[in-house]
């Protein structure tokens, strides 16, 4: 074969009629076709990643409302943690809009809104400790609670990975 020429990658089918077909496939089109998918698939991805963070989104909420709701438990002091889930990433989204991301070296404005986002988890961790340490709150809704915090946390670092970056599909279109 020669160096320039264009591999048209013929294929030939058969239809219920024993007929024979033959398509010719340029690789111009496979790229096309390729990427199509690759978009289609991207698209379908953050749309999954949607789903899958409202879904232990409402995971962690359950643990949070059992840690209320159960008979044996029956106080809702632990609902003051949904404070913190607000304002757990104020911080993050108003050092984003703020901060140049020309800069690769550490940027003060996102530092300290990682130290106040810090600030704020830890406190909603350290909220069900000390109201069940004053015998607010039983010692296994604290446990619930705080595995709704895990698991809601973990959602919000989820949604930051997932829909934070800089590129066409980011957080910023929601």
């Amino acid at each position: 074969e020669k160096k320039g020429k264009v591999d048209t990658g013929s294929r030939k089918f058969l239809n219920g009629d024993a007929e024979t077909w033959d398509i010719n496939i340029t690789q111009q089109s496979r790229v096309k076709l390729f990427r199509d998918i690759f978009h289609a698939f991207v698209a379908m991805a953050g749309i999954k990643a949607l789903v899958g963070l409202s879904f232990s989104g409402a995971i962690g909420l359950t643990f949070l409302l059992l840690g209320c709701a159960l008979e044996q438990y029956g106080v809702y002091w632990p609902l003051f943690v949904l404070i913190f889930y607000v304002l757990s990433p104020i911080p993050t989204f108003i050092s984003r809009r703020l901060s140049d991301d020309t800069d690769s070296s550490s940027n003060a404005c996102r530092e300290l809104a990682y130290f106040l986002t810090t600030g704020i988890v830890v406190s909603s961790f350290g909220l069900p400790i000390v109201l069940a340490r004053n015998t607010t709150i039983a010692w296994g809704a604290c446990g619930l609670v705080m595995t709704g915090n895990a698991v809601i946390f973990l959602t919000i670092l989820g949604f930051f990975v997932v829909f934070g970056g800089g590129d066409d599909f980011s957080w910023e279109q929601w």
